[in-house]
C-alpha cells in the first residue's frame, strides 16, 4: 500500500494515476471530500479524510503502508498567511514523518521547492547551494526550508526520507488550477491582456512524477534532488501558449520593474478586500520571473536516472485536459514540429546563464 498526501493537487493527482497504472494499491489523505471529488473521480483508491496538521489522522493514514509520497503543501507567493503555511508545510511534514517512523514505512519521498535551494550568481543552482536566510523571503519559502530540516532530522533518526524538488509545474490534471494553469486558461479564453518578461525553470508534471518514483527507488536517504524539464523565457511560454490555444499572445508586455511596483502597491488594498484570495502577481512572483533562475539537474540524472522530456508536450497535455473538462473550447491546432522539440530543451548538459 502506498500513501499519497495532497492527492487532489496538481502533482498528487498525476502521481496517483501513475501509481495505479503501475499496479500499486493507493491510499490518499484528503482534508475534505469536496476539493478532491473531481481530482480523484473514478479512481480506485482508499480515502482517508483528515488534515496533515492532525497527527492522529496522519497516523491512521500511514498505518500499513510501505511507502509515502508527501505532496501536500500550502503554496503561496503572498507575504500573508504565516501561521497556516507553517502549520501545513512544516508541522504537517513533521506529522507525516513521525507517523511513517512509528508504523515502519520503508521510505518517504517529500516534495520540496526550488525556492528553498540557494541561488548562485553566474551559474545554475545545484543541490549543494544553501538557502541564504538574510534576504527577504515569503512565508512559503521559509516554510519549505524548515520542511527540509524536518526531513534531515528524520533521516538522522533512521527514517528513509528523500526530497524531490519541484520547479514550476505544467501539465494535465490541474484541478486547482495552478498559477500557470490559470494563465493558460486565460490565454485560451482571450482574457490574458498582458504579461511580464522574465523566465524560469519549468517541469512537466509527468517528469516530476517520474522523478518522485525514481527518488523512491534510487534516491539516497537524507538527500534532495532537483527536478526540472527546461528553462523557458516568458516570451517563449507565451508563444507556446498561443500555438496551443490558437489565441494570439498579449500585445502588452509590461516591464518587470513596473509590474513589481504595482504588485507592491496593491498588496495593502488586496489584503483588506480579498484576504482569502492569492493574487496572480505578487512582488515575490514578479521577483521569481525576473531572476531568470536556472537549475542543474545533473545529480538527478546521475543518481536517479532522471530523463526530462519537453515543456511543449506538457502544455499541450494541460490544454487537452482543460478541454476534456469543458473549461475551454477544443481546438484542432497542433504545436509546430519545431516547437515540440523544445527551444532551450536539455540535451544532457545543463545550461547556465
Amino acid at each position: 500500500m502506498i500513501l499519497v498526501t495532497g492527492a487532489s493537487g496538481h502533482l498528487g493527482a498525476n502521481l496517483v494515476r501513475r501509481l495505479l497504472s503501475d499496479g500499486h494499491e493507493v491510499r490518499v489523505l484528503v482534508w475534505a471530500p469536496e476539493p478532491a471529488a473531481e481530482a480523484l473521480a473514478g479512481l480506485s483508491v482508499q480515502r482517508v479524510t483528515g488534515d496533515v496538521r492532525d497527527p492522529v489522522a496522519v497516523a491512521a493514514a500511514a498505518e500499513g503502508c510501505e511507502g509515502v509520497y508527501h505532496c501536500a503543501a500550502h503554496i503561496s507567493t503572498s507575504a500573508r498567511g504565516h501561521r497556516e503555511i507553517h502549520a501545513v508545510n512544516v508541522l504537517g511534514t513533521r506529522n507525516v514523518l513521525e507517523a511513517a517512523r512509528r508504523h515502519g514505512v520503508r521510505r518517504v519521498v517529500v516534495t520540496g521547492s526550488i525556492s528553498a535551494t540557494g541561488s548562485a550568481p553566474g551559474r545554475a543552482s545545484t543541490e549543494r547551494d544553501l538557502h541564504y536566510p538574510f534576504e527577504a523571503h515569503t512565508p512559503y519559502t521559509r516554510s519549505k526550508v524548515l520542511m527540509e530540516h524536518e526531513c534531515c532530522k528524520a533521516a538522522a533518526q533512521g527514517l528513509e526520507v528523500v526530497i524531490a524538488v519541484s520547479t514550476a509545474i505544467i501539465g494535465p490534471h490541474d484541478y486547482g488550477p495552478s498559477r500557470m494553469g490559470r494563465v493558460l486558461l486565460d490565454q485560451a479564453r482571450g482574457r490574458l491582456l498582458a504579461y511580464i518578461p522574465g523566465g524560469f525553470e519549468f517541469v512537466s508534471v509527468q517528469d516530476l512524477v517520474q522523478g518522485h518514483l525514481l527518488a523512491m527507488e534510487r534516491g539516497h536517504s537524507g538527500h534532495k534532488y532537483l527536478l526540472s524539464t527546461e528553462f523557458r523565457s516568458v516570451d517563449q511560454m507565451m508563444d507556446l501558449y498561443a500555438d496551443v490555444t490558437g489565441q494570439p499572445k498579449p500585445r502588452l508586455r509590461i516591464p518587470a520593474p513596473v509590474m513589481g511596483t504595482l504588485a507592491r502597491l496593491a498588496e495593502g488594498p488586496r489584503s483588506v478586500l480579498t484576504p482569502d484570495r492569492d493574487a496572480r502577481f505578487t512582488p515575490a512572483s514578479v521577483h521569481f520571473l525576473r531572476s531568470e533562475r536556472r537549475v542543474d539537474c545533473s545529480l538527478s540524472r546521475e543518481v536517479l536516472g532522471y530523463r526530462p522530456t519537453d515543456i511543449a508536450g506538457a502544455v499541450e497535455q494541460a490544454y487537452r485536459c482543460f478541454a476534456d473538462r469543458g473549461l475551454v473550447e477544443r481546438r484542432r491546432r497542433r504545436i509546430p514540429a519545431a516547437r515540440t522539440a523544445g527551444r532551450g530543451a536539455r540535451d544532457g548538459k545543463e545550461r547556465t546563464p
